[in-house]
């Protein structure tokens, strides 16, 4: 494009809504990433079954969430474009979350349940009412605050996996995306800023991508950007896939099988879109956890569920 139109505040880590968290954020203008508060480290804290606390890193217990009376829908499977694999139970991560009773905290084999930086008013917990596949899955209770977040995190995936790393989510938001910047993805990145995150989550009512370290968010929250991405529809399964390759290194995101072009890094600036990301010209991510779970900046609350939860080094596809 040979304009500019106007971005809209990104976020980082710290509370971006003045009227609940009294502390204001940087804001984004145009295709550049403004001044932000430094943020404290997102290191995974490493505790399984009942998290402890670990130095300034405090790790919330997960409490039984409360039991919902919504009605478990029905699987849809998205098409998918590609070649997808077929199922995942060989895959380096899959976890329908059926595998531990309803209640407790998901297959501490698997997951470890952890607060970075600080602990709230955040729980998770197995549900057994609510389900994409099977009878269950796992529910997270966000709270509004910095520190009202809970995730589980997996490191030992992340680790079998060459440097395309694929990722498939089903997530039910019980809620519309608000205005506020919210992260229900995290992948730690060794590479950028000793650790900092490589985020998935909404603002401006759409999905989007937050890197920690700068804010730089994709797409750009102009006019232009926002268009090309997608808002979740609440109390609805959504099929959410993910390639992030470091080797090139790109990005790429499909909704319910599609690939969403607000949300791919080709390498390719394009000015309201993702030319921000751009302007970070050493970015090469090397992934280390995976974390699911909720966290937001500007005082939105949320119920979300996620299941059919996979990680592979080949697109995996919205099947189960």
């Amino acid at each position: 494009m040979g304009w500019l139109l106007p971005a809209l505040t990104a976020c980082g880590q710290e509370p971006a809504d003045s009227a609940s968290e009294g502390m204001s954020a940087g804001t984004t203008t145009g295709t550049t990433t403004g001044t932000t508060t430094p943020e404290p480290d997102t290191s995974t804290s490493t505790s399984t079954g009942t998290p402890t606390s670990t130095g300034p890193t405090t790790t919330t217990e997960a409490t039984t969430a409360a039991a919902t009376t919504s009605e478990t829908t029905g699987t849809t499977d998205a098409s998918t474009t590609g070649a997808p694999v077929e199922g995942c139970a060989d895959l380096p991560l899959c976890d329908d979350f059926e595998s531990v009773a309803a209640g407790g905290v998901p297959d501490p084999s698997l997951w470890t349940v952890t607060s970075p930086n600080c602990s709230g008013t955040g729980t998770l917990a197995i549900d057994g009412a609510v389900a994409h596949t099977g009878g269950q899955s796992l529910r997270v209770d966000g709270g509004g605050g910095y520190c009202d977040h809970v995730f589980v995190a997996n490191t030992e995936a992340i680790a079998a996996i060459g440097p395309q790393v694929y990722g498939r989510l089903w997530v039910r938001f019980e809620a519309a995306l608000g205005q506020g910047h919210v992260t229900f993805v995290t992948l730690r990145d060794s590479a950028d800023g000793g650790g900092k995150d490589l985020r998935m989550g909404g603002q401006s009512t759409i999905l989007m991508w937050n890197r920690e370290s700068d804010d730089a968010t994709l797409p750009a929250l102009s006019p232009a950007g926002i268009a090309l991405s997608v808002a979740p529809t609440p109390g609805a399964w959504t099929c959410v896939e993910f390639l992030v390759d470091s080797a090139a290194p790109a990005l790429t995101t499909w909704v319910d099988g599609t690939e969403v072009p607000g949300l791919v890094i080709d390498g390719e600036p394009t000015p309201d879109v993702d030319q921000q990301w751009l302007n970070k010209p050493d970015w090469q991510p090397s992934l280390v956890d995976f974390k699911l779970g909720w966290e937001s900046y500007g005082g939105q609350m949320m119920t979300l569920y996620f299941d059919d939860v996979a990680l592979a080094g080949e697109r995996i596809g919205c099947d189960p």
